[in-house]
């Protein structure tokens, strides 16, 4: 009896640690696109789907409504207007400190009404580490993978005539200036829903691996020979060279309650010279331990 006891000891110590051996992938269990099928009238939950790491300082979101609009993403809508960086509770609190970024090709469109692309869930990937969709208008394929207060977004561009990178720093106080010796943008929002905060921005830089062929500033509607601007809504257009089909803009962008130093500084220690890849398997790392 007792050898038998000792047999079945050990023959479940093995099981368990085959089963620990084989751990399973539990971030494809999980769906951020619950809870998006919402309007004002009729809540299915009032979420949207947050690409972020588990807690994260920022969330980012595919935006399909206008700015400030606290439903940014509903999962009726058909286009897309930009891929913004959200810290929004709930769509009655509404958000803060927010920016978007949008690729465009062919003609350049900069107003987000204007600069919005038709899209299908079918060529939608939504996962907590990864956010994928195809802008049908557009012929671009967006991706983007998250760190705790950065990302790295990918647009593969599927036209050679022209590409662009829209940055909408959003109204109620924004600033913007472009860096074309260093391949990048920096800039805040002020804008803010909800109490008094003073002396409040959320600073943002983002970083581009290739040269800019067009740059541009723009105050409102209003496109402006310059590179930088500031007041009620600031936004720019970077304009790259596309020489082959499927050729990728990179856009590694961070953000900081503190100043634009910090973003930087935010930038360089949570990506630095890491790949969108390397950044998703981290983050893809990082779920899987906090659901396990």
């Amino acid at each position: 009896m007792k050898v038998k006891m000792i047999y079945l000891f050990v023959i479940s110590i093995c099981l368990c640690k085959n089963i620990f051996a084989q751990k399973e992938d539990l971030v494809k269990y999980v769906n951020p696109l619950m809870g998006t099928f919402s309007k004002p009238d009729l809540s299915n939950g009032n979420t949207y789907p947050a690409i972020s790491t588990p807690w994260a300082m920022n969330m980012w979101t595919p935006q399909t409504n206008k700015n400030g609009d606290g439903w940014q993403y509903q999962y009726t809508a058909e286009k897309i207007r930009g891929f913004k960086q959200t810290h929004q509770p709930s769509p009655w609190m509404n958000d803060y400190g927010v920016f978007s970024i949008m690729p465009v090709s062919g003609k350049l469109k900069f107003k987000e009404n204007e600069r919005e692309s038709w899209f299908s869930h079918k060529s939608e990937i939504s996962q907590p580490d990864y956010y994928s969709v195809y802008l049908a208008d557009y012929n671009i394929t967006a991706e983007i993978t998250p760190t705790e207060r950065a990302a790295v977004m990918k647009f593969s561009f599927g036209n050679v005539d022209s590409a662009f990178v829209v940055v909408d720093a959003f109204n109620r106080g924004s600033f913007i200036k472009i860096i074309p010796e260093e391949n990048k943008i920096i800039g805040y929002s002020t804008r803010y829903a909800r109490g008094k905060m003073q002396n409040f921005a959320n600073y943002f830089v983002i970083t581009f691996n290739a040269a800019f062929s067009f740059r541009k500033v723009w105050q409102k509607d209003e496109l402006l020979d310059s590179l930088e601007t500031k007041g009620d809504h600031a936004g720019a257009v970077l304009g790259f060279d596309i020489t082959k089909r499927g050729q990728q803009i990179i856009a590694k962008v961070a953000s900081s309650f503190i100043s634009i130093e910090q973003a930087e500084l935010n930038l360089k220690r949570e990506v630095g010279y890491k790949t969108f890849e390397t950044v998703q398997k981290e983050t893809h790392k990082l779920w899987n331990d906090v659901l396990s």
